[in-house]
């Protein structure tokens, strides 16, 4: 398969630019041989007492700043990972590329000097303590595609209510749609939760750029899976329950615990790249956003749920309406049969 095999045209009104009021009353999808049709507040009758949601507990951090370089040119820097409490991987988008040894001048008297380069990512080392300053001065990085700069509603809109962790740029956002009410619910009918944590990079935003497929790298994203969450997994399957992953980065933090054959803890950074033709070993259903076209996150659910099943629940998705990415609505996946 190659790059082009997972494009699509969308209308550009299809893309949900701003969240609806209600978490739980977006549309929900269930992708099969038949399409249904469904609101996302009806998930729990969708599964059963004995099953297991895993979700990712990561928090969105401010991560977007402006700034302007000694010459008074404008900066913007997206952090893509905090390195240390003064040091950051990060985009730089300015006139000209920075140097090294360059300074970048911020709010709050803070000045960020550029100390390398890792790809296309530079690294940043402050003057202040970055979690403080960030939380002061950042914007939450919504992603490129909305368009538009963060609003009043995004700071909570733009986390999940289970959101713990501070680490990511974006957010996970098959966990959007869930409010705490829903989290009730679904603990009272015996559905069990787990939380990995995968701090999502700006680099899911990234387009790849190879026609060949595994010619295309991904950044590497910070991953916790503890010792509670592999129990968790492996006492529902033994009973007969079902693994069911809030999100590819759900998905992606449980493979990369799975790499060795068998689900164990792990702490340590992924880059797993998840295409057709892999073997999943920890997840039994997967519920998901929609994802840009020519994504990584396209084939992964592509390789979970069958290639030709994704394209037909988006071609249906297409027509009847939903709305597509980070704010929009979600669909529930079963594994590829053949």
């Amino acid at each position: 398969m190659f790059l082009s095999d997972f494009d699509y045209e969308l209308p550009d009104e299809l893309i949900a630019r701003y969240p609806i009021p209600d978490r739980r009353a977006s549309r929900l999808l269930v992708a099969g041989s038949k399409n249904e049709d469904c609101l996302f507040a009806s998930l729990p009758e969708m599964l059963n007492s004995g099953d297991l949601l895993v979700f990712n507990n990561t928090r969105v951090i401010r991560a977007r700043l402006h700034g302007k370089k000694a010459t008074g040119g404008r900066v913007e820097i997206l952090i893509e990972r905090v390195l240390a409490d003064d040091e950051a991987l990060a985009q730089v988008r300015a006139s000209k590329t920075p140097k090294t040894g360059s300074t970048i001048e911020l709010a709050g008297n803070c000045v960020a000097t550029v100390a390398g380069r890792d790809d296309n990512m530079f690294v940043l080392r402050f003057s202040r303590p970055l979690p403080g300053f960030l939380e002061q001065h950042g914007e939450i990085p919504l992603p490129p595609y909305l368009n538009r700069h963060e609003e009043p509603a995004d700071i909570e809109r733009y986390q999940t209510v289970y959101a713990t962790l501070p680490g990511a740029v974006a957010a996970p956002t098959a966990g959007l749609h869930f409010d705490d009410e829903m989290l009730r619910e679904t603990k009272a009918q015996g559905i069990r939760h787990a939380f990995v944590t995968l701090h999502v990079g700006a680099g899911t935003y990234q387009p790849l750029r190879e026609e060949q497929l595994t010619a295309n790298r991904l950044h590497a994203e910070r991953v916790e899976v503890a010792n509670d969450v592999c129990d968790a997994v492996r006492e529902t399957r033994a009973a007969g329950g079902r693994v069911v992953a809030v999100g590819t980065t759900s998905v992606r933090a449980l493979e990369a615990a799975s790499a060795n054959g068998d689900l164990e803890p792990f702490n340590g950074e992924t880059d797993i790249f998840i295409l057709p033709g892999y073997r999943f070993r920890s997840v039994d259903m997967l519920l998901t956003n929609f994802h840009l076209p020519r994504s990584s996150l396209l084939m992964l659910v592509a390789a979970f749920a069958g290639y030709e099943k994704i394209m037909s629940a988006y071609r249906h998705a297409i027509e009847q309406r939903y709305r597509f990415f980070s704010y929009g609505d979600a669909m529930l996946l079963s594994p590829d049969q053949e």
